[in-house]
């Protein structure tokens, strides 16, 4: 058996042409990237949205969502998610961990590629952009 694979190894065997093109096109589909699925983006705002509600302020108990922490959501085909969010205050203590937990929390979605969190300021954030159940539960309504 070991001499028959090295004949082949050395092209001394018998073997036609088509059958080594067939070979070689094998092997080269086996080398090749993985197809990524395509998936729908709108299928995927939702799961996000409920993951990213996991996430709380340590300072506020609130999730960062309804707080009005999260300044968008894009969501390619490819499942990959960029996040625009804020934080209350440039000197806010998490600024420095909550981004990647934000991260983290998207991730652990089904279908999501890649996770990019990118911190902005403007606009600033104010209590105006926190929603109705936030402000309900604070009591700030």
């Amino acid at each position: 058996m070991a001499v028959s694979r090295l004949k082949q190894f050395l092209r001394l065997g018998r073997r036609d042409r088509g059958e080594a093109d067939e070979q070689a096109k094998e092997e080269t589909q086996m080398r090749q990237e993985p197809v990524v699925p395509s998936v729908k983006p709108e299928e995927l705002r939702e799961p996000i949205l409920t993951a990213l509600r996991t996430v709380f302020d340590p300072e506020i108990p609130v999730n960062i969502y309804d707080l009005g922490l999260i300044y968008g959501i894009e969501i390619a085909d490819d499942g990959d998610v960029d996040i625009d969010m804020t934080l209350t205050a440039p000197a806010c203590p998490v600024a420095g961990t909550l981004p990647g937990t934000v991260e983290d929390a998207v991730r652990q979605v089904e279908g999501v590629g890649q996770v990019r969190v990118e911190l902005v300021w403007d606009p600033p954030w104010t209590k105006d952009k926190m929603s109705d159940e936030a402000l309900l539960q604070l009591g700030m309504m």
